[in-house]
């Protein structure tokens, strides 16, 4: 699946001089943490989120730091705390560092974007201009989605090459192991040096299409064990 196809289209934006309680009640009465700025043309060039929002002067809740901080704070970060805590539009107080992604970004790739940035939300664009949002949200749906799509039913061989490759992408060597697949019941065999990889055997069983049952027969290897089987 990709950003396109979970991506929620009809997206809430504002533009660089939407005063900032217009944008905190659009956030409220649409339920969402973050609002995209965009330009007459429609290109994003900024986010406003809750938390841009959240020092603020009117609600006394902006920042102010101790005696020993502000002596060791640059003169460029107390500009820019108070540009945030007292500007009056969307401009004054947005990120302008957006992250965005194209309508076919694979969810992977989105989820990992998140991820890396720490972020809750990502814009989608279509030559710079936006088109959707993919919220953490969204990719739930997209799990959901998948769990309900038929399944792909593999015949033997294609399931244990699919198990031998899960076991790879887990780090497990097939050294110590051996997969025999019989009418779709996987019956693994030999030995791993943990617990874990005995667990990931599994799962990477368990998760390939067409998998009726597990027999795990893998053991925890000792290392004077691993030494006589090799």
């Amino acid at each position: 699946m990709h950003a396109k196809d979970v991506m929620t289209a009809n997206v809430v934006t504002v533009s660089q001089d939407t005063d900032i309680r217009t944008v905190a009640r659009r956030l409220i009465e649409r339920r969402i943490s973050a609002a995209p700025v965009v330009d007459r043309d429609g290109r994003v060039v900024g986010i406003v989120s809750e938390g841009d929002l959240m020092r603020r002067a009117e609600s006394g809740t902006e920042r102010h730091p101790s005696w020993w901080l502000e002596l060791i704070a640059m003169p460029e970060d107390k500009a820019r705390d108070y540009v945030k805590s007292h500007g009056l539009t969307a401009k004054d107080v947005m990120t302008r560092e957006v992250i965005t992604v194209a309508e076919g970004a694979p969810l992977a790739e989105v989820a990992t974007l998140l991820e890396r940035n720490r972020i809750k939300r990502v814009p989608v664009v279509r030559n710079g201009k936006i088109v959707g949002i993919v919220s953490r949200a969204n990719l739930l749906h997209g799990l959901v989605a998948r769990e309900t799509a038929p399944a792909v039913t593999l015949d033997d061989a294609a399931i244990r090459q699919r198990v031998i490759d899960g076991a790879r992408q887990a780090g497990i060597g097939e050294a110590y192991i051996n997969v025999v697949v019989a009418g779709g019941i996987v019956h693994i065999w030999g030995g791993v040096d943990s617990a874990s990889e005995r667990e990931a055997l599994r799962i990477a069983a368990e998760t390939v299409p067409g998998v009726k049952a597990v027999e795990n027969n893998v053991g925890v290897l000792s290392p004077m064990q691993k030494a006589s089987w090799a």
